[in-house]
């Protein structure tokens, strides 16, 4: 059972990896992994990212899972360590949140350097984020060269 999970696990992962806004195209990134950001704070040329990895599980996968069915909202949420990986972020990431507006969630593109404040609970900009988005999920894209920074963050809806 846990290999049928894995696998669609690895599955969903990577449908979710098309849904994402592509990284910037001149560095080449491995991912994307989904997970809860817990903490981004500056250092050096970088930040420093506390990243809590989950799997987001849907059909089957999600109903074994959790043990229903249907699955709430058509996913489902693994995440049994709570085990913190440490990660470099890029200055530069490629950084989208969702906002809520009247009638629709709406991305935007922001600096890590504001994400970092959103994450501590602070709203430098005013913008009307959708939800807490330090509480939210993100699909993040890591760098093929060392020290493998991250060099994109999605936010990820969570209805």
């Amino acid at each position: 059972k846990l290999f049928v999970i894995a696998l669609v696990a690895t599955v969903t992962a990577a449908a979710g990896a098309s849904a994402l806004v592509a990284a910037n195209q001149s560095s080449p990134s491995q991912g994307p992994l989904y997970g809860h950001i817990r903490s981004i704070t500056p250092k050096n040329h970088r930040f420093v990212m506390q990243f809590d990895p989950a799997w987001l599980l849907t059909g089957s996968a999600a109903e074994r899972a959790c043990g229903c069915k249907p699955v709430p909202n058509d996913n489902y949420v693994v995440d049994e360590s709570h085990k913190l990986l440490t990660f470099a972020v890029r200055r530069d990431a490629r950084v989208t949140i969702l906002l809520s507006g009247a009638q629709h969630v709406s991305p935007v593109s922001i600096s890590v350097a504001e994400l970092a404040q959103i994450v501590k609970g602070k709203n430098p900009k005013h913008r009307p984020l959708l939800g807490r988005t330090a509480g939210y999920a993100f699909w993040i894209r890591i760098g093929t060269q060392y020290p493998n920074p991250v060099v994109s963050l999605e936010q990820q809806y969570q209805p």
